[in-house]
């Protein structure tokens, strides 16, 4: 069995590239892209000042478009998954009028980096968006959607910030205009990915650590359970405010401070609850500095190994797993040649990240399919870069 190939680069290009045309009567003469990532280790540490350890994906989402000087901004999206309406138009914003988020939903990601954008003043412009990256997934549609449009607004108007600053605008406008109180790896992810390599992230620092993941016997296969349950928007503000209660009730900034002996010398201070979601940060953060290193040795067997400690933590301590992904990452561990599964992104549906012998992944993918009550469909994927500006 095959995996499941979204389009290329080049097609997705092609695509955006006609949709232009017909919308607006022209050729653009502006592209760029942003991938998604996956995760491979690390989850709900971000917000916590953590470690967390990802790639960027071949999955990529495109805009195109051209200048305008009428103070407009017009925008199109070509996702069949995206709310209506597709094509919305809003004036460039000003002081006196700033943005404000609406409908359709899937604007909203750009209108916020629009109107955090650092560097200005911007002119209107119009634009189509396409992408690779399946939405509801948990491989960061939304960063990639955020880090396009960043990357698209330099061209029009080159920003001077730090480099961090731009993930940093990114992340602020999915808290004010999506409502998400994400924390910042998928947007630095996304902007900084490296082919070949995956990148240790330290979210208090903003540092990174390129760890090589080319080698050519490991393959890293993408598993899309194809569930969303609706818990996953409620949960994830609940669970980074336990986060912030547990760290305060302890003491500290974050519980990036807190080491499991500083847990449990404070256990009586915090709730059953804020316990376990604490005991999975803090075990996390260490699993994703141990993970880095055998990753960096070569050791995928060590590798795995925390991938699943990993998994389990976010099943029974977070408890953001589901019943699909556990299946999920059942089936894969029974097979021969994989080193570690877990579940990866917010929890609650989505996907599995596996790490597999490369000569497994069809043998994995067959599996699973036959097994899995539900319909999976597989993304293998190579370590990518991370925003570029495309050649038209």
């Amino acid at each position: 069995m095959a995996a499941s190939w979204e389009p290329e680069v080049g097609a997705l290009l092609e695509e955006a590239r006609r949709t232009f045309h017909k919308e607006f009567g022209s050729a653009p003469t502006l592209a760029v892209s942003a991938p998604g990532r996956v995760n491979l280790i690390g989850e709900h540490t971000d917000y916590n000042d953590g470690l967390v350890l990802p790639m960027a994906l071949e999955l990529v989402t495109v805009m195109v478009g051209i200048p305008r000087l009428d103070g407009l901004i017009s925008l199109v999206t070509t996702s069949e998954y995206a709310d209506e309406p597709r094509q919305v138009e809003f004036p460039v914003p000003t002081a006196e009028q700033p943005l404000e988020p609406g409908m359709p939903r899937w604007a909203n990601y750009v209108k916020g980096v629009i109107q955090h954008y650092p560097a200005g003043p911007l002119p209107g412009f119009s634009a189509v968006v396409a992408s690779s990256v399946p939405l509801g997934g948990g491989l960061s549609s939304s960063a990639s959607l955020e880090v396009a449009t960043y990357t698209f607004l330099q061209q029009l108007c080159p920003d001077s910030g730090a480099a961090a600053t731009r993930a940093q605008v990114c992340q602020r406008a999915e808290h004010s205009f999506a409502g998400v109180p994400c924390g910042i790896m998928d947007q630095l992810i996304s902007l900084f990915g490296q082919k070949g390599h995956a990148l240790l992230i330290d979210c208090r620092s903003l540092e990174t650590r390129p760890v090589p993941l080319s080698d050519p016997g490991v393959a890293v296969l993408i598993t899309n359970s194809n569930v969303r349950h609706s818990l996953g928007s409620s949960e994830y503000p609940i669970r980074r405010r336990q986060c912030e209660l547990a760290a305060k009730a302890l003491g500290k900034k974050s519980l990036r401070e807190v080491d499991m002996k500083d847990l449990e010398a404070g256990k009586e201070l915090l709730t059953k609850e804020e316990h376990r979601r604490a005991r999975h940060v803090v075990g996390e953060i260490q699993r994703t500095s141990e993970a880095a290193a055998a990753l960096s040795a070569s050791n995928y067997k060590a590798f795995g190994r925390l991938m699943v400690e990993s998994h389990n933590s976010l099943r029974d301590d977070y408890e953001v797993s589901c019943p699909e992904l556990d299946q999920l990452v059942t089936l894969a561990l029974s097979v021969p040649g994989v080193y570690g599964s877990r579940m990866t992104g917010g929890g609650f549906g989505g996907c599995t990240v596996t790490l597999l012998e490369a000569d497994a992944a069809t043998r994995a993918m067959q599996h699973i399919q036959e097994q899995y009550k539900g319909t999976a469909t597989f993304y293998l994927s190579k370590a990518a870069d991370g925003a570029k500006v495309q050649p038209l």
